[in-house]
């Protein structure tokens, strides 16, 4: 039986969650690849509570005035630029020890493409006449500069479930077990139409150009097996000493979002739903084989369809009994879609948190975000939250082309008075959305695929980058606000701090509740390092102040 390894690559960047990392999607390639009679074995870099500390890419030294100093404080950000996961010699040796017939790498956010590359790298280094196959988002919307690349023989755009085992079909067929490097290149010059064959294949030709097909959807959900779930490192995802799992019943989105790559106006394919028959079949393998305790919905709609999810909330409360499992939708969910019987149902359930998807509280931002004015829907689930007993968190968007800095903080305002905590995001440009397009044609891009992510606070228009990370921090102060009148601790009072003044990094309450008094008198959010010296964060004075005279009028809500 022919091997074929699948690789999800290591990280890097100021932090990650290494808990929403499992690898699901190549989960679903290898239960096709499975059925096509490969050997296949996932090999997750991530699955390893491993870090270190590299240097930031240089392109990204304009950050070090936001994150230079490290701060032990509630109001900290990030500091250090760190490397998740193993090593790419590691995955290098690996790889040349289990001599598979091909290597798949999953490359899905362009800000971490660079990884997937040099994971590829290092396959060719130690392994060099494995043919190295990279798929998922990335590739799937920049297949040439993937296949610039010299260590990348093919990518695969679109869903992999199609085009991967039609690939290794066609491989095997027109190269056998033998990859020797006398047979290597002649095999693409000899089969190049052979190849062409496979849905959403890209590679080079032996003339020097690209071959690049169109990307591979799935019209069909209910053909495709389930994940072969025994391939994810299932002990090391547990949580609280119970397994933990990902599950996604639908993709795409049918909402046309303007910040979304995958939405009805992005070059993403139709929303569709798997039966919900399919997907009671997988969460009940998760239970039986791995002792369930969690299970989060990596879904764009979850609740959109609500015969749908009615049927599937039913199953699950017959399948694993009231409130046994927690369920989550941690991508956020649609908030006028939510009532009061399916919020009850979502509660009986298992779901202990709503997280709705609000975008902002303007309705002039909404309507330029292409969005529905959600205001109205997202107040009524938070009511229906807390009737039914479940916390909420609310997503927000700041620092996208156009956006008003001062609205963003009308926004933070807006939820400080609500049951709710803050999920405040800063906005990246999404290759595939309409947004995308825009800051195109406008010139905002940055000049590197690396800072297309929020933590490199990508773009600079009518929000600045002093005004987004200013805004972030205002948003720790607020969830910190609503923690201490979560524990009925009362919101200090204004007052400075003494002059030179050194704090205990040890007593990270008590010293965050004199800093937050010492912003609420002077509007700057001040740091503590380990040493316990107090520094002060930069800021947009401006914002701070608007902030703080917001909050003189309001009586700010906890979470519970």
């Amino acid at each position: 039986m022919l091997h074929i390894v699948l690789i999800q690559p290591p990280v890097e960047d100021f932090y990650f969650t290494f808990k929403r990392s499992v690898p699901y999607g190549l989960a679903s390639i290898a239960a096709a690849l499975t059925q096509k009679g490969f050997g296949v074995e996932i090999l997750d870099a991530l699955a390893v509570k491993k870090s270190v500390i590299i240097p930031a890419p240089p392109e990204m030294d304009f950050l070090e005035p936001f994150y230079g100093k490290p701060d032990v404080s509630q109001f900290s950000l990030f500091h250090h630029y760190r490397h998740y996961g193993y090593s790419f010699e590691h995955l290098g040796k690996l790889i040349r020890d289990k001599a598979p017939f091909m290597v798949g790498i999953s490359s899905l956010f362009t800000p971490y493409a660079k990884t997937a590359l040099k994971t590829a790298q290092m396959v060719k280094k130690f392994y060099p006449h494995c043919p190295v196959v990279l798929g998922g988002h990335h590739p799937t919307l920049f297949p040439r500069e993937v296949l610039d690349s010299d260590s990348v023989d093919f990518v695969l755009a679109g869903e992999g479930e199609i085009s991967m085992p039609l690939l290794a079909e066609t491989w095997k067929k027109i190269a056998g077990c033998d990859v020797s490097g006398k047979v290597y290149k002649k095999i693409f010059e000899d089969h190049e139409a052979q190849l062409a064959k496979v849905p959403g294949i890209g590679f080079r030709t032996g003339d020097g150009t690209f071959h690049i097909s169109s990307p591979a959807w799935m019209t069909d959900l209910s053909a495709q097996p389930m994940p072969q779930l025994d391939l994810i490192h299932q002990k090391f995802y547990e949580r609280k000493g119970r397994g933990s799992a990902v599950v996604v019943a639908g993709r795409g989105c049918p909402m046309k979002c303007t910040y979304c790559s995958l939405g009805a106006s992005s070059t993403h394919a139709r929303f569709r739903l798997r039966p919900v028959e399919q997907v009671l079949a997988e969460i009940r393998h998760n239970l039986d084989q791995y002792d369930m305790g969690f299970l989060d919905f990596e879904d764009e709609n979850l609740t959109l369809n609500r015969s749908w999810c009615m049927a599937l909330l039913e199953g699950i409360c017959e399948m694993a009994g009231e409130g046994n499992v927690e369920l989550r939708a941690m991508n956020g969910l649609f908030p006028p879609s939510l009532d009061d019987g399916l919020v009850k149902a979502m509660k009986q359930a298992g779901f202990k948190t709503l997280n709705l998807s609000l975008g902002s509280t303007s309705a002039d931002q909404l309507k330029a975000f292409r969005r529905p004015d959600v205001r109205a829907a997202h107040d009524h689930a938070l009511e229906l939250a807390e009737k039914h007993g479940l916390e909420a968190v609310s997503y927000l968007i700041a620092g996208a082309p156009g956006q008003d800095a001062l609205q963003s903080v009308e926004d933070l305002l807006f939820l400080a008075v609500r049951r709710t905590l803050v999920g405040l995001s800063i906005y990246y440009p999404a290759p595939g959305s309409v947004d995308y397009g825009i800051c195109q044609d406008k010139g905002l891009l940055p000049g590197h695929f690396s800072l297309m992510r929020s933590t490199a606070l990508p773009i600079e228009d009518t929000t600045g980058r002093l005004a987004s990370v200013t805004l972030l921090r205002l948003a720790r102060v607020l969830n910190f606000m609503k923690f201490l009148r979560d524990q009925q601790m009362e919101i200090p009072l204004a007052h400075p701090l003494k002059k030179e003044e050194i704090l205990d990094p040890f007593q990270r309450l008590e010293s965050s509740l004199k800093l937050l008094q010492s912003f609420l008198n002077d509007g700057v959010i001040k740091g503590i390092m380990p040493d316990g010296r107090i520094f002060e964060h930069p800021m947009d004075m401006s914002l701070s102040r608007a902030f703080i005279a917001g909050l003189s009028s309001m009586e700010i809500r906890g979470t519970v």
